[in-house]
């Protein structure tokens, strides 16, 4: 017997960190969500150890950004040494990245999941269902109905107007589209041990790569209070013989972990990947997180491009919800992301075939080029581009920057003190170097009105400005910003990535126009003189 679970304007198929990041997003846009997850409590093992600045950013969007401090500790350094201890490469992760937290935080994943969960729980636009495993979906025309067997073997029926697969390497959802898995062919066996060591002690560096050809061995933090070694399976090892925990602890043993100064939470081998969908969005069905993609751990930015997908994801739902874009805007979303991912993918790769290195004299040259090079990434690594979003829902211009993560100082707006995105909270910023008003059409802020924008007026001082648009640059970073690189006007996306810059305040229409025709494509009425 079927049941009916009602509708909901966004079904997520998936509670891990990247689904349930969806929902909050969509829960503090007004969206009704439902979440299915086909396990009935939360998988309590540690997976993801890492999340960056940018992901910081945006999990302080999605609300839980009073937390992170308690849920994580700061990984300064990553240093990699080769087999006699000697340096290899040094990060330096120090201080406030970009985005305005730290560049590199080490987490434990049920501690980060568990405040996502009571995020959701406080949210009364989410119903989230555990124990529900999606089984069937049909997709019409404007909906799509997805049947869920519940723990009891009963069916359920939840019908959306769009849904998200957030459900992992095996997705459910990505099976009922017309994609397939681009794959680079990049697969190792490691061990993953986690442990809670029974007496605090200090770790320097909080995160290190021993590249020793006999094992090639990572020792990272597992969040605060717990350590992880990933261990390399070697040839001639089979994935039976590593996998056990009389091996986990033989490993541990050189560094000191032994049952009497640990306890051992987990050990699992896992198979690194790079692999990433061809086809993001089919209809109303779309993927995000390691349904989309799965890369190597060694720059972590599996869960962190997750919570990208998220972010970059759900504003656009947002914009086709409420009718303020055609639903093609959606397509930009695959386009984005997927080349975003492919950066962070090739960054991965290109980081483990130098870790990943067991033969002796191959690993002897490689020091001997690392070292000779003086440890410094800048100058040892191949060089990548940067992340930048070439292809989308950016300005067509060509002038000025598009495509580029916004940086995050303090500001001062509307009685409020803080980053960026704390005070304007989530959407569309609008910053110039005069008075926004000013420079714009009333249909052009007519038009940002709608889409939610803020407006920004940025000042040195409360007295160059008015209350209503005034923002204070706290930090006196702002304005240099703006005038080494030329620019007096930005458009920031809700995702925090430049839509574009102006060179001048006048410039700002164009840009504002150029959104407009984006998000929904047709001419631009002009009437008494109005641009």
């Amino acid at each position: 017997m079927q049941h009916t679970l009602g509708r909901s304007d966004v079904l997520v198929v998936g509670a891990g960190p990247v689904g349930l990041t969806t929902a909050l997003f969509l829960a503090r846009d007004g969206w009704r969500v439902t979440v299915l997850e086909q396990w009935p409590t939360p998988y309590p093992l540690p997976r993801a150890v890492h999340f960056d600045d940018e992901a910081a950013r945006l999990l302080a969007d999605a609300g839980i950004g009073d937390r992170l401090g308690a849920l994580s500790e700061p990984a300064d350094t990553y240093e990699w040494r080769n087999a006699s201890g000697t340096p290899l490469l040094t990060f330096d992760w120090s201080g406030p990245g970009p985005s305005g937290w730290p560049r590199a935080s080490m987490t434990y994943q049920p501690d980060l999941e568990r405040a996502l969960a009571e995020a959701v729980e406080a949210r009364p636009e989410v119903t989230v269902l555990r124990g529900y495993e999606a089984v069937a979906l049909v997709q019409g025309d404007g909906d799509v109905t997805v049947t869920a067997r519940d723990t009891e073997g009963r069916q359920h029926e939840v019908t959306a107007a769009w849904v998200v697969g957030a459900d992992g390497a095996h997705s459910f959802v990505r099976g009922h589209m017309p994609t397939r898995m681009t794959d680079l062919g990049f697969f190792y066996d490691w061990l993953i041990v986690d442990v809670r060591p029974h007496v605090p002690r200090v770790w320097d560096p909080v995160n290190l790569q021993i590249c020793d050809p006999e094992r090639p061995t990572t020792v990272v933090s597992g969040g605060p209070g717990r350590r992880r070694w990933e261990f390399m399976r070697m040839a001639g090892e089979t994935v039976a013989e590593l996998d056990t925990e009389a091996t986990a602890w033989r490993l541990l043993e050189p560094f000191g972990m032994t049952p009497d100064t640990c306890a051992l939470e987990r050990h699992a081998v896992y198979t690194f990947q790079a692999r990433w969908a061809d086809v993001w969005r089919s209809g109303r069905l779309l993927l995000a997180g390691d349904a989309a993609h799965l890369m190597p751990p060694f720059a972590g930015q599996g869960m962190c491009s997750g919570i990208r997908d998220a972010a970059n994801l759900t504003f656009k739902l947002d914009l086709v919800l409420r009718g303020a874009a055609a639903p093609e805007l959606l397509d930009t979303y695959g386009t984005e992301r997927a080349a975003h991912v492919q950066h962070a993918i090739g960054m991965s790769v290109e980081l483990g075939k130098v870790i990943c290195v067991t033969d002796p004299e191959q690993a002897a040259e490689r020091d001997a080029y690392l070292t000779g090079h003086g440890a410094d990434p800048d100058r040892a690594l191949p060089p990548l581009p940067p992340a930048v979003l070439t292809d989308g829902l950016v300005a067509r211009s060509g002038s000025g920057a598009a495509g580029v993560q916004s940086r995050q100082a303090r500001i001062a707006y509307r009685g409020r003190t803080g980053l960026l995105n704390e005070v304007t909270g989530r959407g569309f910023v609008v910053a110039c170097l005069t008075d926004p008003r000013t420079v714009l059409s009333a249909r052009q802020l007519a038009f940002l009105d709608g889409i939610g924008a803020r407006l920004l007026h940025l000042v040195s001082s409360p007295a160059d400005g008015e209350a209503e648009v005034a923002a204070v640059d706290v930090d006196g970073f702002y304005l240099p910003h703006l005038a080494e690189e030329g620019q007096a006007a930005v458009v920031i996306r809700p995702d925090h990535y430049l839509f574009g810059t102006a060179a001048t305040p006048d410039g700002l229409a164009g840009l504002v126009d150029d959104l407009a025709e984006q998000l929904a494509p047709a001419p631009v009425v002009t009437a008494g003189g109005a641009r």
